[in-house]
Formats: structure tokens, C-alpha cells, sequence
């Protein structure tokens, strides 16, 4: 990816934040009122997407795509999300699932070490966004080398990520020790952990609003920049679906158009909607246990994550495109932690190719 205007990026992205109803009156309330056709028109019925965490901001596309009908304009029944954490793998294997929003590592880790007939078709985020999180007056963990002698919080699903910077820094699991913790970050606030697994979008966020000074290792600056929220299918999915899955990704570049258009403020209460259900209807789930959203955290963690999914790239190339380039950055940071796979068995974006060649006008994204 290049970097040549980030400044220039970051004004547009930065208009985002003060959308008002102008911004929106060229978007439809919901279902065919803006009078355009249904991209499909087919019956596709009732499909299951497997979220990688929460239903917080990482979802708002997802959200504003059930929200504004654009899943029943295309054609489905019902688009059942479904929380996290979990990178999809399994359920997609089992059929339980026929989509999941996970990250290259995870599923190339599976392609490599277990022949997992799987597949990326797409990625919302174009730079991955895990760090090892660190307090400034603790661990304070700021380069790969830091890790030797400490204590890590690493999460279940997150093994196979963290194995990914250690490998593609040439640190050997013996040098570190690692905590299992869950996603909250208390651990590494109450100093039983150095180190902690994170989002810079979500736990960093977190551990920052109370009151503490961090310091973060970012994987995309350390050996490991590789494309994360990705579209993943079985291979088998792929090629029996291919038109559910074009309508299916028209439909969500549709929702995250919406998050871009839409005022902060507007997508926190429809992301507060879907958490607050979420919570309502599993007493054991994460959205319950977490307790209620912070408005603040989330319009943070909604501008940290547009500057992770909108890049030079996709306002060229479209919402969820994956270039050559980034693609082969993406292989090269899996053969870094020891993964060597070859582009096509890892990505296969010609649906994505196929939506923006017959409907160019869906890469405008950006108000």
C-alpha cells in the first residue's frame, strides 16, 4: 500500500465524522425505496456469518446492510450474524456456517498445516489491526525483541496470530511466556500480565480510557502486515455459490458504503441496537458479560478502524479489494511466520472483480 497522501485520506475520512442528513438523503431508508433493482433477484434463503468478536463497531456494515434491507434486496431470507470470538475455521468446515469474517492468518494457517480447502474472497480491513498491548510504566513492549522474558495474555483464538509474530521475528515460543486470558484487558492492568493480545481498535482503546499510558506493537509494522475481517469460504461454497456470494458481498459493500455517508453519531445508535439484542438474547455471551457499550470507546474505535479499511487502494479499487501488492505482502508475512502458501491458495477475489467491472459506481464510498 502506498503512502503517499495519508493526509489527503485522512480529511475525507475525518468528513465522515460531521455527515449530517445531507449525507444521507441519497441513501435509502431501506429495502427498493431508492428505486434501484434487486442486484440478483434470486431466492438464496437463510445464510449464516460467523463474526470474529462482538457485535460492536466491527460489524456496523454488517448492521446497516440488515438494517436498510440490502441482505433482503439481494435476495435472502435472513443473514443470521453470528458472535464471536471465533476465526470461522471450524464451522466452515463442518458446513455449520457458510461465511466468516475472520483474517488471513487464521485461515492460512489452516490452508497450510491442515489442507483446509478454504478461501478469502475479500477484506474489509486492508491492514490488520492486532497488537501487543503494553502499559508504558509496565512491560512497556516496543519492539518484537521485547517480548523475550515476558509474560503474554494471549487469547484462544488468538494462538495461531501470536505464533505469526514471534515466527516472523525469529523469536522462539520458549522465550515467551504465555498467559491464556480472556478479551478483557484487566490482566494486563492489575500487572499479571506484560503483554496482552489486542485490537488497536477495541482493547487499546479500552486500557487507554482508563487512565493509563500504553504502548502498542502493532503486527502490520512488525513483520506481519496481512489483511484482516476477511470474506472467508470453503472452496466447495465458492464454487457452487458463486451468485449468492456476489449478491452477498454487494449487500455489505452497500452496509459499509452506509458507514462511511453516515454520521458517527447515527452508526453508534444503530451499533448499541444490535449489541444490546445481542445481549438480550444470550445471557452467556460476551455483549451480556461486557455489560452496556460506551459510546465514547465505540465512535474511537469507528474512526480507528476507517483508517484500517479505507486506504488509496479501495478508493481506487473498492471497498474489500485485496491488490497484487497487498496480497503479496499478506503471503509474505505467512511465510515470515512460517506459512508458505501461493497467492491463489489463499485468495480468490474474482467475484469482487466481477461486482465492480458491471457496477463501478459502488466504488464510491466515500462522502
Amino acid at each position: 500500500m502506498t503512502s503517499s497522501s495519508p493526509r489527503r485520506r485522512a480529511r475525507r475520512l475525518a468528513a465522515t465524522l460531521v455527515a449530517t442528513t445531507i449525507g444521507m438523503l441519497g441513501l435509502a431508508a431501506c429495502g427498493d425505496s431508492d428505486g434501484t433493482a434487486k442486484e440478483g433477484g434470486g431466492d438464496h434463503g437463510k445464510i449464516s456469518v460467523q463474526y470474529s468478536w462482538i457485535k460492536n463497531e466491527e460489524f456496523a456494515g454488517e448492521f446497516y446492510a440488515e438494517e436498510k434491507g440490502y441482505y433482503a434486496d439481494a435476495g435472502f431470507s435472513e443473514v443470521v450474524g453470528i458472535s464471536g470470538p471465533d476465526t470461522g475455521v471450524a464451522k466452515l468446515l463442518s458446513g455449520t456456517v457458510q461465511v466468516a469474517i475472520s483474517d488471513a492468518a487464521s485461515i492460512g494457517a489452516a490452508i497450510a498445516n491442515e489442507d483446509a480447502p478454504l478461501k478469502i474472497i475479500g477484506a474489509t480491513f486492508q491492514k490488520n489491526p492486532f497488537t501487543i498491548l503494553s502499559l508504558k510504566d509496565g512491560g512497556n513492549i516496543e519492539e518484537p525483541a521485547d517480548l523475550k522474558g515476558k509474560k503474554i495474555g494471549v487469547q484462544d483464538s488468538n494462538a495461531s496470530v501470536f505464533e505469526a509474530i514471534l515466527k516472523a521475528n525469529g523469536i522462539d515460543k520458549s522465550e515467551v511466556e504465555v498467559v491464556p486470558v480472556d478479551f478483557d484487558p484487566t490482566p494486563l492492568m492489575e500487572g499479571t500480565v506484560d503483554g496482552f493480545m489486542a485490537y488497536l481498535t477495541n482493547e487499546a482503546l479500552t486500557v487507554e480510557l482508563a487512565g493509563n499510558e500504553v504502548t502498542n506493537l502493532p503486527y502490520a509494522d512488525n513483520g506481519v502486515p496481512y489483511v484482516a475481517e476477511t470474506f472467508s469460504v470453503t472452496d466447495q461454497y465458492l464454487a457452487e455459490n458463486r451468485e449468492l456470494l456476489k449478491d452477498f458481498l454487494i449487500a455489505e459493500i452497500k452496509g459499509w458504503t452506509e458507514v462511511f455517508k453516515n454520521s458517527n453519531a447515527d452508526t453508534v445508535s444503530l451499533i448499541t441496537k444490535y449489541y444490546n439484542k445481542a445481549a438480550s438474547d444470550n445471557a452467556e455471551g460476551l455483549e451480556k458479560v461486557f455489560g452496556a457499550l460506551d459510546p465514547k470507546k465505540t465512535e474511537m474505535g469507528l474512526d480507528a478502524q476507517k483508517l484500517l479499511i479505507s486506504t488509496e487502494e479501495t478508493e481506487e479499487n473498492g471497498l474489500f479489494t485485496i491488490s497484487d501488492e497487498l496480497k503479496k505482502q499478506t503471503m509474505a508475512s505467512l511465510e515470515a511466520a512460517g506459512w508458505k502458501l501461493g497467492a491463489d491458495d489463499l485468495f480468490d477475489t474474482s467475484i469482487l472483480d466481477e461486482i465492480y467491472a458491471e457496477s463501478p459506481e459502488l466504488k464510491d464510498y466515500l462522502p
